[in-house]
């Protein structure tokens, strides 16, 4: 295995940066805006997630475009952390630290994305919400509500939208300079302020759709 990485190195490399923004980052901004319409109220939020189930091929799509994506990337993003020399204790610069956090909001967002699928994909995929929702098969606004009601589903839910906003927003700054497109010192500070402002903004989104519900 190990040889296996450290022969396809650079393609692996490019294919875990290019997961982590497309699908999967992209992803996780679209579903935070999707459940955001909880804001809006009850039908609003109801009427988002049926429109969004009534596609066709959607469960294709969870499959190709998101799981198999997203457990790739989570897989060999473990490897890389692994791997990986961490020395914010003897060089505590900024980007150092950006660093090591990179990898453990990656842990943390791995950890909550499967709760997550635990929590509300797979019992619908078991049918556990034929009966006693607005949406036969799909997990509605009250259903959500309810879960959220637990004060420590609710924090793990705001701590793993907090990670998966930093990682995304992190790795969307190191995927701009690997793919060539922020190379000079001026633009990757251009960068950085920009990847900053939109962490805040993704957690800022999924954080009011949380309190939403609640």
């Amino acid at each position: 295995m190990r040889e296996f990485v450290q022969r396809n190195h650079f393609l692996l490399r490019r294919l875990h940066s290019l997961t982590g923004v497309v699908p999967v980052g992209l992803f996780l901004v679209f579903h935070l805006f999707e459940n955001s319409r909880a804001i809006q109220g009850v039908e609003a939020y109801n009427h988002v997630v049926e429109s969004i189930n009534s596609l066709p091929f959607v469960l294709l799509f969870e499959i190709f475009g998101i799981f198999l994506p997203l457990y790739f990337h989570a897989i060999y993003g473990i490897w890389i952390a692994l791997d990986a020399r961490h020395n914010v204790s003897n060089y505590s610069y900024g980007r150092n630290w950006a660093f090591l956090l990179q990898r453990v909001t990656g842990l943390i967002t791995l950890v909550w994305v499967t709760y997550h699928i635990f929590h509300f994909r797979v019992p619908k995929a078991l049918g556990a919400y034929n009966e006693g929702t607005a949406m036969p098969g799909l997990p509605d606004y009250f259903t959500v509500a309810n879960a959220f009601a637990d004060p420590i589903v609710a924090t793990i839910y705001g701590i793993g939208i907090i990670a998966a906003a930093y990682h995304f927003a992190n790795g969307l700054y190191t995927f701009l300079i690997t793919w060539g497109i922020t190379i000079g010192p001026r633009s990757q500070r251009v960068s950085s302020v920009v990847t900053n402002v939109l962490f805040v903004m993704i957690s800022a989104m999924g954080l009011t759709a949380l309190f939403a519900f609640r």
